[in-house]
């Protein structure tokens, strides 16, 4: 899976801020090509934000308040976890199921602490927290279809999931 150059890169016995930082790196390598993917194929996206500064404002905050760190945590754990794992010399289909089961759990918890946060410092949703919650569930169910920037999230993840 990992080819030498590229594990050392994420290698668990990095100093953290180092592992941090390729991680980062990851996570932008990996959510700018699907995000310009989005905004070209979503109808009117592309011109509503060369039109709108405040469109483009809040399509940014967006981004680096919601999507960038569900796209850093889920590549962080991610990668921490695969590496650990190889490192202890697991199976390829015990690091997998360890592996999907940890990139779920990573992608939903962010959502459910970001959208509330969002609602009682933005004032989206409403402003309401609980409004919030309520559609955690549908936005990320309906993410793999790619209808929604949650879906720009789950792909932008694959960088680090296909190592």
């Amino acid at each position: 899976m990992f080819s030498r150059g590229w594990s050392r890169h994420f290698s668990v016995d990095l100093p953290f801020v180092r592992f941090a930082r390729n991680t980062l790196v990851l996570s932008l390598a990996g959510l700018a090509p699907v995000l310009t993917v989005y905004v070209l194929l979503a109808p009117g996206l592309w011109r509503h934000l060369a039109a709108s500064d405040v469109g483009l404002g809040r399509f940014v905050r967006q981004i680096a308040t919601n999507g960038l760190p569900v796209v850093f945590v889920i590549n962080m754990l991610g990668l921490l976890f695969h590496a650990q794992m190889r490192r202890e010399g697991l199976s390829p289909v015990r690091i997998l199921a360890i592996d999907i089961s940890a990139r779920i759990g990573a992608f939903i918890a962010p959502h459910m602490l970001i959208y509330p946060a969002s609602a009682l410092l933005f004032g989206s949703f409403g402003g309401d927290p609980l409004q919030a919650l309520s559609v955690v569930a549908p936005t990320l169910s309906q993410s793999a279809a790619f209808p929604n920037l949650s879906g720009v999230y789950l792909y932008a993840t694959l960088a680090s999931a296909l190592t």
